[in-house]
């Protein structure tokens, strides 16, 4: 399978190749204009467990994808992760450990409604190009969600993941047409200069995202 990304930026190629992992491919080859795309490309790759060949084609950067076998695929396999957690280990003491997700469970989740809130456009702490990328495997993920959220509200850096033109407006879009209210905090788009650019759902404010949280029976926060 050949993916041709010449043309995109580095979040859109990166967007492509994590489609079609998603999809299960274990073997593909994707087609990138430089070594900016290439890099975001190949370290998503090598974070599934992929070893990765580069290509120089006239000038255009070529990545060839193969699932690693053995115990070094495994390692790197999120697909592998164990589905119960590991005993729990003394807190080293001063250490403060990655947040995760927050959910609040619902009275009845099978037919309760939830809300997501988003402050950042990274999702976890560490790396922020690593981070960039789970967030928009998180948006994408979250737009096939059934029921979706009855609303996302999107709050400092948040605001971010609303700019046009971007993979993650196109998730927030698809989340839209879908049903959801997409909350953009007004205050933050205006301190980070981005009124004019949020290309999905509407400018809020804190009372507003507020009470959309509130009415919601869980609320998964990140």
């Amino acid at each position: 399978m050949t993916l041709n990304a010449v043309g995109k930026t580095a979040q859109e190629a990166a967007t492509m190749t994590q489609t079609v992992l998603d999809k299960g491919a274990e073997e593909f080859q994707i087609l990138v204009d430089g070594a900016s795309e290439g890099s975001e490309v190949k370290r998503l790759l090598e974070l599934r467990g992929f070893s990765v060949e580069l290509q120089d084609d006239d000038g255009r950067l070529s990545l060839i994808g193969r699932m690693k076998t053995g115990e070094e695929g495994k390692a790197r396999t999120p697909q592998e992760t164990p589905p119960h957690p590991a005993p729990s280990r003394p807190q080293v003491r001063g250490a403060s450990p990655t947040p995760r997700p927050a959910l609040v469970p619902a009275t009845n989740p099978s037919e309760g409604t939830f809300a997501v809130l988003i402050a950042g456009d990274a999702l976890g702490r560490g790396e922020k190009e690593l981070g960039e990328i789970l967030m928009r495997s998180f948006l994408g993920s979250l737009a096939k969600t059934t029921p979706p959220p009855e609303a996302v509200g999107l709050l400092n850096d948040g605001v971010k993941l609303a700019v046009f033109d971007t993979s993650t407006c196109d998730h927030l879009k698809d989340l839209e047409a879908r049903g959801s209210r997409v909350l953009v905090c007004g205050t933050s788009a205006n301190h980070l200069g981005l009124n004019d650019s949020v290309g999905v759902g509407v400018l809020s404010n804190m009372p507003e995202i507020i009470e959309a949280i509130r009415t919601a029976d869980s609320v998964l926060s990140v």
